[in-house]
């Protein structure tokens, strides 16, 4: 096989099977690497979760992407594979009432500096999703735009942090049962909007962000954050 053909049999195993581009194992080859990344920032109610996750060098998985694009089945199964296939991982939160205290962005980058406390396996360097990141330790790292499209590493931390984070919603959607968290994880839908200007806010609901009206936004479901 020539090289050529090699690179190109590589490119082709990487490639998902419904031709999404292909994810890429490592940022940099020189030091231990993991991959950060959170679930559920833009949500009305619940904590922000994330997650981070060291991978073997040479791992490579047709399905594995970005959660969000992945349905509920496929994510629960790459779940057990990545816990399963992962040198260390770890999930922390940080709750609705340290989100209204400290803000979504700073909460965010904490639940993931508790992921990396938690981590078994101290990583030498990480990969983080998104445009902005707190230093960790005395570590490098390098802030990805939509990096849980781009390495393998942080779409495995999206997927933690993201089905840990819908246990989580479920568990305690048997409390209030009439905000529908079982389905929308505490996302700001339209009904779950519409309940909370009937009924109010409940404990696990965030504060600082504003509810704003479905009859006046029409389709439109966001949540912002106030201040």
């Amino acid at each position: 096989m020539t090289g050529k053909n090699s690179i190109n049999s590589v490119q082709n195993l990487m490639m998902a099977t419904n031709n999404r581009p292909a994810l890429l194992p490592r940022y940099q080859h020189t030091l231990l690497e993991a991959g950060c990344d959170e679930a559920g920032r833009g949500c009305l109610a619940g904590p922000v979760f994330a997650a981070a996750v060291i991978l073997p060098q040479d791992f490579v998985h047709s399905e594995l992407h970005d959660s969000k694009q992945l349905d509920e089945k496929t994510r629960d199964q790459l779940r057990l594979e990545i816990e399963k296939t992962a040198l260390a991982f770890a999930v922390a939160s940080v709750d609705n009432l340290e989100i209204d205290q400290i803000n979504i962005l700073q909460a965010s980058i904490l639940a993931m500096h508790r992921a990396l406390d938690m981590l078994l396996l101290p990583p030498e360097f990480l990969i983080v999703d998104g445009n902005y990141f707190k230093k960790y330790n005395s570590l490098d790292h390098a802030c990805i735009v939509k990096g849980d499209c781009k390495y393998y590493s942080i779409a495995a931390a999206s997927v933690l942090a993201k089905t840990y984070r819908d246990d989580y919603m479920k568990k305690i959607a048997q409390e209030h049962p009439e905000y529908h968290w079982h389905q929308n994880k505490g996302y700001p839908t339209q009904k779950h909007r519409s309940v909370i200007l009937e009924k109010g806010f409940t404990p696990y609901h965030r504060l600082t962000f504003r509810v704003r009206d479905p009859l006046l936004d029409g389709s439109k479901s966001t949540a912002v954050p106030a201040g």
